[in-house]
């Protein structure tokens, strides 16, 4: 059976932090909220990681007790924000693209998983002439569930024709690491990504600190 490497999108394959900091702050702006999020700020792009909401909840909070209702109101203009302005700062993380086309070549099937949504995650791709390298992708909104839940992993596995027992997640954070738990599959986590600075305290099988080294985390992972 072959193997099936599963990565995990934002921070883990491309460094998005800078276009979706820029797409909170338009929607600060829509919201008439005199507030600004820095992407040169180690918080805040730690923060663009965790979602639209967990933006919004930074910045609302630097002016006072945060309103879930304006939260709300943010959202959609959020992403309409972003998918206006998707790809003007992302990159792919130094040797990403290399490593996958590594794996592909290996005969390995390669996809993404991310709690982005789909429509999201596939444009992106689209725009950084990325999407021909994955085999599939599943977004937040693909099933009915999202990571944590090990579903979107497995359901992710199966899509490529893989199985559990021959598969691994790469991701950045703590919800990665509980997922690949969850669905029994083991777990490297990156080291270089902007909310990555703790993750050896969430005991992966394996860190990955530069994509030249991924075959050999690979291994260590027993794959």
């Amino acid at each position: 059976m072959k193997r099936s490497v599963i990565f995990d999108l934002d921070g883990t394959l491309c460094d998005t932090s800078g276009d979706l900091l820029a797409a909170a702050n338009v929607a600060f702006a829509d919201l008439g909220r005199d507030v600004r999020l820095d992407a040169d700020a180690a918080e805040d792009r730690a923060t663009a990681l965790r979602g639209a909401r967990a933006m919004l909840r930074l910045g609302l909070g630097r002016l006072g007790a945060v309103d879930e209702a304006e939260v709300d109101a943010g959202f959609q203009p959020l992403l309409d924000a972003y998918g206006r302005d998707i790809a003007r700062h992302t990159v792919f993380y130094p040797g990403a693209l290399d490593a996958v086309a590594r794996l592909r070549e290996g005969g390995d099937a390669v996809a993404i998983c991310t709690n982005k949504p789909e429509g999201l995650a596939r444009q992106l791709m689209d725009a950084l002439d990325a999407s021909h390298h994955f085999d599939a992708l599943f977004g937040a909104d693909t099933l009915p569930v999202r990571k944590p839940d090990p579903r979107h992993l497995t359901e992710t596995v199966a899509a490529v024709g893989g199985t559990p027992s021959r598969a691994v997640l790469i991701g950045d954070t703590q919800t990665d690491r509980d997922t690949a738990k969850a669905a029994g599959v083991p777990c490297i986590l990156v080291t270089f990504g902007p909310g990555s600075n703790n993750v050896a305290d969430l005991a992966p099988e394996a860190l990955l600190h530069d994509y030249g080294q991924l075959e050999d985390a690979l291994r260590l992972v027993g794959l």
